[in-house]
């Protein structure tokens, strides 16, 4: 009955993404009540994706650095940049909406990314060394990039933040990657199949409880929320385009390209969203939360793309 609700799933996906966007918006106070448990959510999506893992897997991504390096340059140069760029034309008179739109595209790889890798037969060791290395030097790289391209002083609380994100990341991966050293990788032959379907159930749950914390913007949209709204779902594209284009370059193998697409193209929105609403006017905070909207649909969308190509 899983596997079969799980295939199901994994189908109709770039439908159930919407409609948990839809939920979630349309029903806030409701969707709103799993905010607190996201991290614990989380936190599982990540030991699942960590179970195809091995500390040799891991190794292996760091001995050929090359997919791993272009999505970090994509992530904190490339798409900064742009977002940078393309803000300061469009809204010269508003550096808020610039600082939000730059913010969007600083924050590390997205967690949720392992799970649509599983989905569509990416590089999972690969994934999740990203994962671990951005949010990593996260706590570091955000403050610099917003004072290089904005001029914001931003001094983030290093000690909290990763205290969560070892929670989130750190402490389930290196417990999923212990357990198939232990079992000497009889762990990662059995249990992936088995959780499959709990990692789209917790999908769906962060979805449409992320999406809930959306709808006071949507229901306050003017024209130059609506135009930021835009360039965000622009650039958001262009990330996942981009990580595509890489491998292709590089003429990388399939798993390795559904990863990179994945890589460059998926984003912690949460942590951006908490960063905005401490350190920064409310106005900043829209250009992050709105890239919610888009993110889980454009993963449903190039996670098909990707997988017609393959079977070509």
């Amino acid at each position: 009955m899983l596997q079969r609700c799980n295939r199901f799933l994994e189908k109709w996906m770039f439908l159930v993404t919407p409609c948990c966007l839809a939920a979630g918006v349309l029903f806030p106070s409701v969707a709103g009540l799993g905010v607190p448990y996201v991290p614990l959510v989380f936190a599982f999506m990540t030991f699942i994706g960590g179970l195809k893992s091995s500390f040799r897997d891991i190794a292996a991504v760091f001995r050929s650095p090359l997919p791993l390096l272009a999505c970090l340059v994509t992530l904190h140069l490339v798409l900064p940049a742009a977002a940078c760029g393309l803000g300061r034309l469009l809204f010269p008179d508003n550096p808020n909406v610039v600082t939000g739109m730059v913010l969007e595209f600083s924050v590390p790889a997205a967690v949720v990314g392992l799970m649509w890798v599983s989905i569509y037969r990416g590089n999972s060791p690969l994934s999740l060394a990203l994962v671990i290395l951005d949010t990593l030097l996260s706590p570091f790289l955000i403050p610099l990039t917003l004072r290089l391209l904005v001029g914001s002083q931003v001094a983030i609380d290093t000690s909290r933040m990763m205290e969560e994100l070892i929670f989130m990341i750190a402490l389930p991966a290196l417990l999923a990657m212990v357990l198939n050293q232990l079992s000497r990788d009889r762990v990662k032959e059995t249990w992936p199949a088995r959780l499959a379907p709990y990692s789209k159930f917790c999908l769906i749950f962060v979805v449409t409880a992320n999406s809930s914390e959306v709808a006071p913007y949507i229901r306050h949209l003017n024209a130059q929320r609506l135009l930021a709204a835009g360039c965000i779902l622009l650039l958001a594209t262009c990330g996942y385009v981009i990580g595509w284009l890489l491998a292709l370059l590089f003429r990388q193998p399939h798993d390795i390209t559904v990863s990179m697409i994945y890589g460059a193209g998926m984003r912690n929105i949460s942590a951006g969203a908490v960063i905005a609403s401490t350190y920064f006017p409310a106005e900043v905070v829209f250009p992050v939360m709105i890239g919610t909207l888009f993110q889980q649909i454009l993963a449903a969308l190039f996670g098909m793309l990707s997988a017609r190509s393959w079977h070509r």
